[in-house]
């Protein structure tokens, strides 16, 4: 499909969930007059722009002015921090419009109980910068990216996928917070299974888990020189790869691991359109009878 095709696509989608949800205008605004854009062009701007690639509002903004002012009229009339206010001041739209996303996935992929868990590095700053930078100061914190084999100031987004790939749950946390104490706040309903690295082996936690909140998690011996089971753990190595495939797009197509944003408030909207843009494509690539994960087929002539 050509990109207007996708807009279409994106917007029909966003624009039906919202109308769903049964939001009153005070419940998302107590004051003031109407935006001359309406919500759901806001977030397809978002996520839509996001899926090509671009990162910021300034971006946004100024690419669909000037490529796509015909599919969204009122655009050009608004100005431009108008347009990154109300952005920002959807994200608690966005995180429920994803789990609206979740309930359109076909039945096999919704039902499934066994899920991956996995983290990446979200940069504040560059590491040389850290020492004098200001930003998030008392809320990030020093990790370890081992993507890129070095140290970095910021936070983790610690993500919990499908088997599929589809982004089931997300969670940020300051970048010293080690994997596994976040698997708590992923888990799934009882009965779920989630397969993790080794960074998550723990029979304590695995016990808590089980006995705690019903759930199985499943991750290789931490020691790979030691490990007493390594067949199983190459198995389990293997299941989990998809979620790779799954951090490997948001950081690089969704441009994830920086956000640009100078303040809590715009780090979590800008994180959430991120993943709302991939759930989005992800849906739409499997409606148009590809393989979800290949976002690359969507713009495919």
């Amino acid at each position: 499909m050509t990109f207007d095709d996708y807009l279409l696509h994106v917007f029909y989608l966003f624009d039906t969930e919202l109308e769903a949800l049964n939001l009153t205008p005070r419940a998302l605004r107590p004051r003031g007059p109407a935006p001359a854009l309406c919500d759901s062009e806001v977030l397809t701007i978002e996520a839509a722009g996001e899926f090509l690639g671009i990162a910021t509002d300034a971006g946004l903004y100024e690419h669909f002015c000037r490529y796509h002012s015909g599919e969204f009229p009122a655009l050009p009339r608004v100005d431009r921090t108008t347009f990154c206010r109300q952005a920002a001041n959807l994200w608690a739209v966005k995180r429920l419009l994803h789990e609206r996303l979740l309930r359109r996935l076909p039945a096999a992929a919704a039902e499934d109980p066994l899920s991956i868990v996995d983290s990446f590095a979200l940069h504040v700053c560059r590491f040389t910068r850290a020492r004098k930078c200001r930003l998030f100061k008392g809320r990030a914190a020093y990790g370890f990216d081992a993507a890129e084999h070095h140290h970095f100031y910021g936070f983790r987004v610690h993500l919990r996928c499908s088997c599929q790939g589809a982004c089931l749950a997300v969670e940020l946390a300051p970048g010293n917070v080690a994997d596994l104490p976040m698997v708590h706040e992923l888990a799934p309903g009882p009965g779920g299974v989630m397969l993790a690295d080794r960074n998550y082996w723990s029979p304590r936690d695995r016990e808590a888990l089980a006995r705690e909140q019903g759930v199985r998690l499943l991750a290789p011996f931490r020691k790979r020189a030691t490990d007493p089971t390594p067949l199983l753990s190459t198995l389990l190595g293997r299941l989990r790869e998809r979620i790779e495939t799954v951090n490997g797009q948001l950081a690089v197509r969704f441009d994830c691991k920086r956000t640009w944003a100078r303040d809590l408030w715009h780090l979590c909207s800008r994180l959430w359109r991120k993943v709302l843009g991939h759930t989005a494509a992800f849906l739409i690539n499997g409606l148009q009878g590809n393989p979800p994960l290949q976002l690359a087929r969507l713009l495919e002539a």
